[in-house]
């Protein structure tokens, strides 16, 4: 695009930008707002996918979520109800108990790596177009039980979210969770900033230019350059062959403060050795860890668990494990609430907002498949269906 074109519609961007920004309740410095009292309050921090329910589950660990406050990327408050399997989230919670694996929740923090159109569906790949953005959709993916076929469910044009892991490394993001977003007034993309134009006031994330013309410079990042992992709200229509941001800050995922004991799954974004490498934004000096899997495999764009303590900004990790391997195959996962929407017929029944499916070889403990019923607590083990769009239950445990 030339610097001519850009001049020309300048004044226009800043309109709409500002009136966006209104609509989305943004403004100011584009930061999410935060509870120092949490961040004082808290010893332990986690990041990785939610991967099952009845307090929170994530990373091995179980949250009692009970009392947590939930919010998304922009600070906006919201009920526990809105955390979904599969979703990306940073747990700031209590001091963890090692031998029952359990901590309680302060706080809960989610957000998606991109929000925009589909574009090409490559079932041979397992990957879809995103906002332009390569995603690659694996066995633990989870798709919301409306895109019924999973991957085959979508088709170009349809307007989708998408929460994962950033692998910058090799250009894709690796899927967690799949919804529709049909009702979206906005895109969204988080990435690494490349071909960064001052002058024109442009950059790219993968193949997509973005200006960011009409943003005042009081609301930009500190600093701005190739590499930097951003974060940009977008106008759904783009004009002069670009996307239009609204809003743009830093994309890093971080703990407030030191936290002596600390989770974290992500990619390798940036690598030196397997002692020196960067997880999500976070540093990680693994100097002193174990490696369970080995070191082979810790490379530039792997998938990790690294365990340890943060601080001064590093996460100084005690161990290091390959997420990869402990994904191969069908993940279990666990349910846990009360009982609603049972079907007898199709064998179905709804918990924490996941549709189980209990028409399969199931153990039962406490109780019968006579027993289900409405308002019933259940404790429910299992799978994701082929498609990723249910709960296939293994083992029912009435409470």
């Amino acid at each position: 695009m030339s610097t001519f074109k850009i001049c020309n519609w300048r004044l226009a961007l800043g309109a709409a930008a500002t009136a966006l920004l209104v609509a989305c309740g943004g403004g100011g410095s584009s930061e999410p707002v935060t509870s120092p009292m949490v961040a004082t309050a808290a010893t332990s921090y986690s990041q990785g996918a939610i991967t099952g329910f009845g307090s929170v589950f994530v990373g091995g660990l179980r949250y009692d979520d009970s009392a947590a406050a939930v919010s998304d990327d922009d600070g906006a408050m919201h009920s526990s109800s809105a955390l979904k399997l599969g979703m990306m989230v940073q747990v700031d919670g209590s001091h963890v108990n090692p031998a029952a694996a359990t901590a309680t929740a302060l706080r809960i923090r989610f957000g998606n790596e991109v929000l925009g159109p589909v574009g090409a569906v490559d079932s041979a790949a397992s990957t879809v177009q995103v906002l332009g953005q390569t995603v690659l959709v694996t066995t633990s993916t989870v798709f919301d039980s409306s895109l019924s076929g999973g991957l085959s469910a979508l088709s170009a044009g349809m307007v989708v979210q998408v929460h994962g892991l950033l692998d910058s490394a090799n250009g894709r993001i690796v899927a967690t969770r799949i919804e529709s977003a049909s009702a979206a007034t906005i895109y969204r993309l988080r990435g690494v900033m490349s071909a960064l134009d001052t002058s024109a006031k442009t950059f790219r994330i993968g193949n997509e230019l973005i200006s960011y013309a009409g943003i005042d410079s009081a609301a930009l990042p500190t600093s701005l350059a190739d590499g930097k992992l951003v974060r940009v709200t977008l106008q759904t229509t783009p004009m002069g062959g670009a996307w239009v941001a609204v809003q743009l800050r830093s994309g890093a995922r971080l703990p407030d403060t030191p936290r002596p004991d600390a989770h974290v799954e992500g990619a390798i974004t940036a690598f030196t050795s397997s002692a020196d490498f960067v997880v999500n934004g976070l540093t990680v000096n693994a100097s002193n860890a174990t490696f369970p899997d080995g070191t082979t495999g810790i490379v530039l764009g792997a998938r990790v668990e690294v365990h340890g303590t943060v601080t001064d900004g590093v996460l100084v990790a005690t161990k290091v494990e390959m997420q990869d391997r402990r994904d191969h195959g069908r993940r279990e996962l666990e349910l846990r609430g009360d009982l609603g929407t049972l079907d007898s017929t199709a064998k179905t029944f709804a918990l924490r907002g996941v549709t189980v499916w209990y028409g399969g070889t199931v153990v039962y403990r406490g109780g019968t498949e006579a027993d289900l019923a409405n308002g019933k607590r259940v404790e429910v083990k299992g799978v994701l269906s082929v498609d990723r769009t249910r709960f296939e239950a293994r083992a029912i445990s009435f409470k």
